[in-house]
C-alpha cells in the first residue's frame, strides 16, 4: 500500500495545466488554435491553445481551462 502511494506521488502526469503560465509560440488567431509552451511537471509542454481574443507570438498567458489532454483555453496574463 505505501509503495502504491509513493508511485502515485512520483507520477504527476495527471497534473492539470490550469493556472500555469505559458508563452505563445504560434499566434492564436480569432476562433482558431495557436500554440503555447507551458512550464509544467518540472519541464515545459506544448498545448494547442484558444483565447477569446487574438494573441501574438511571445505573449505571456495563463491557462484558465483544459478542454482535453493537449488543448487549453488561455487568457492574457494580467500586468
Amino acid at each position: 500500500m505505501a509503495h502504491e502511494r509513493m508511485r502515485a506521488a512520483a507520477d504527476d502526469s495527471s497534473q492539470s495545466p490550469v493556472g500555469a503560465v505559458g508563452k505563445v509560440t504560434v499566434p492564436i488567431p480569432p476562433g482558431g488554435p495557436g500554440e503555447v509552451l507551458v512550464a509544467l511537471r518540472g519541464g515545459s509542454e506544448v498545448f494547442a491553445a484558444w483565447c477569446s481574443e487574438p494573441v501574438g507570438r511571445d505573449v505571456r498567458v495563463v491557462v484558465v481551462d483544459a478542454i482535453s489532454a493537449r488543448s487549453v483555453i488561455v487568457e492574457l496574463l494580467p500586468p
